[in-house]
């Protein structure tokens, strides 16, 4: 329930606060005084989008803020959820918009975004305006209506039935993406399988082409690399054939082994010096050995070089088509074996797809039939009591009807569409609501309807803005007397310029307006008493420093006391 709203800069309205009653509280004022920001404020505070010129030029942002109790369980779980903190479980929500349009929100003191402001907004204020009584002659509401009434056998159905259709939907998306896509894939597997063969026909190992083409290098360098082991193993072992008188590095380390075997058997100390050289020496011996080995390995060979040459021109024209390197070809040959399988079992997938949708269509079938019979056992119901109410709205020959018609396949919402029939005056025909209402007669339809749906949750406001457009004298008192019924059992605010309406609050705000020079300005102010009765008389017709038009108002009073008895 909304406790009090505050509004700053917003319209003509630069501060203004109100405190609506827990009944019914009615707003009115003059022409221009700025009732439907009003209206406009609370839409901020469940997240709308606001005009930015609004702001009316004005320096400092628009601010709204309100002020609400008795809050469901299901409110306080999304506060919590939000970060926010009720205090003494009074919530606060609070919006802000500056001149560029930038918006900021608030919940129990928790900065969140407007779609989160919008998720609170609506478990706490229903607003029906003009856009609702409009939105009333479009056959989803009407469906929409009809389905509310049903109660929550009908929403758990529903929920089943759209879980059911989102199934089938999203099977029949990919059954025609994979039928959509036939020729692509047979073209790609063509090309997919190509490739393979060519690289199994190969058959490349891993690293291969750096490995033959460093033997290459080698294979082409054969002399100079002979050349230079060769003067590796005269400096290690001396020559015989060239007559150098040079001392080889072997005989060298064996005469200084044997100085020093000779050293240290005349002095102890020198014994590790001596193992020093032996080591050495051995040291020398394996080095030449493996320089004797490497040696072996160099001798030419044109046989195996022309071998090379041609397997790394069969791996050239695999590095040009699927990679770099021969493990890039690798990598793409792994990555297409998988493609291929992907590919390949599209067709297991459609006829996998296509069991399952035989499948789903039984249960999706029998769930529809649970949504046509629901609606078809609440439709005389709600069609009589949606009747009998605009009995009481002024309407005692006024009858409607909800109609199921079959759709040619099931659609989002079953098996049907949902069209509301009605007729004002006694032999009338039937017909839709859109095209046989009068504005008057669909603002007491849409009021019906909402008399019936309203549940009992004293912490729910429901908003009227406009809702006795189009009616007026007796109309406008049984318009009246219904709101406050609707009343007893929620929160009711409704914006009225008819004093029929207006007679019927518990609460009642004007918005007064002010003009100094060229700048307007309203605020709010709950009137009761004698101002109260001049504002009556001065929606009956201007007279509210008249005597006549005071005692009507006061007579009007009576008769709404007389109505609600």
């Amino acid at each position: 329930m909304l406790d009090q709203l505050i509004i700053g800069h917003l319209g003509v309205i630069d501060q203004a606060s109100f405190q609506p009653g827990r009944g019914l509280t009615v707003i009115s004022g003059e022409t221009g005084a700025g009732k439907t920001m009003v209206v406009t404020g609370i839409n901020m505070l469940l997240g709308a989008r606001i005009e930015t010129s609004l702001t009316r030029g004005h320096s400092q942002p628009i601010v709204v803020e309100g002020r609400f109790s008795q809050t469901s369980a299901q409110v306080a779980e999304l506060v919590d959820t939000l970060g926010g903190d009720l205090d003494d479980d009074q919530l606060w929500l609070t919006r802000q918009v500056n001149a560029a349009g930038r918006s900021r929100s608030w919940v129990a003191g928790a900065p969140v975004t407007q779609s989160n402001m919008a998720l609170i907004g609506e478990e706490l204020v229903t607003i029906h305006g003009q856009a609702e009584q409009q939105r009333l002659v479009s056959p989803d509401r009407q469906r929409q209506v009809l389905d509310e009434a049903c109660g929550p056998a009908m929403t758990a159905a529903i929920k089943r039935y759209q879980g059911l259709f989102a199934q089938r939907r999203s099977m029949r998306l990919e059954l025609d993406e994979l039928h959509a896509s036939l020729q692509e894939r047979v073209r790609e597997i063509d090309y997919v399988r190509f490739g393979l063969a060519e690289i199994n026909a190969v058959s490349p190992a891993p690293n291969e082409d750096s490995q033959l083409q460093s033997e290459a290098a080698r294979l082409q360098d054969s002399d100079d690399l002979e050349n230079l082991v060769l003067q590796a193993q005269v400096n290690l072992f001396g020559d015989d054939e060239s007559g150098d008188q040079g001392v080889p590095a072997i005989n060298q380390l064996a005469n200084v082994v044997r100085s020093l075997d000779a050293l240290a058997a005349r002095d102890p100390a020198a014994q590790a010096l001596a193992r020093q050289a032996r080591d050495l020496q051995a040291s020398a011996a394996d080095l030449g050995a493996d320089i004797n080995r490497f040696a072996d390995g160099l001798t030419a060979d044109p046989v195996r070089l022309d071998w090379i040459e041609s397997r790394l021109a069969q791996l050239k024209v695999l590095t040009r088509k699927y990679g770099a390197t021969i493990d890039e070809v690798l990598d793409w040959q792994a990555q297409a074996e998988l493609r291929l399988d992907q590919l390949t079992g599209s067709d297991d997938r459609i006829a996998a797809l296509e069991h399952e949708l035989e499948a789903i269509e039984g249960p999706l079938q029998a769930s529809a039939a649970d949504l046509t019979a629901l609606r078809r056992a609440t439709a005389s119901r709600l069609s009589s009591e949606i009747s009998q109410e605009l009995v009481d709205l002024a309407m005692p020959a006024a009858r409607v009807e909800f109609t199921l018609e079959p759709l040619s396949e099931l659609g989002p919402w079953g098996a049907e569409s949902v069209a509301m029939l009605f007729v004002a005056n006694a032999g009338g025909t039937l017909a839709p609501l859109g095209r046989s209402a009068s504005g008057g007669e669909l603002s007491r339809v849409r009021l019906a309807i909402e008399v019936i749906l309203t549940k009992t949750d004293s912490g729910r406001t429901m908003i009227f803005d406009e809702i006795d457009a189009g009616i007026g004298g007796a109309t406008g008192l049984q318009v009246g007397s219904r709101l406050a019924r609707l009343a007893e059992h929620c929160q009711v605010i409704v914006v009225t310029h008819l004093a029929q309406v207006a007679v019927f609050g518990q609460t009642h705000v004007v918005v007064n307006k002010t003009t100094a020079g060229d700048v307007t300005m309203s605020d709010l102010q709950v009137v009761e008493g004698p101002e109260r009765l001049a504002e009556l008389a001065r929606m009956m017709g201007g007279l509210s420093n008249n005597e006549s038009g005071l005692a009507h108002a006061a007579e009007l009073l009576r008769q709404a006391e007389r109505m609600l008895a």
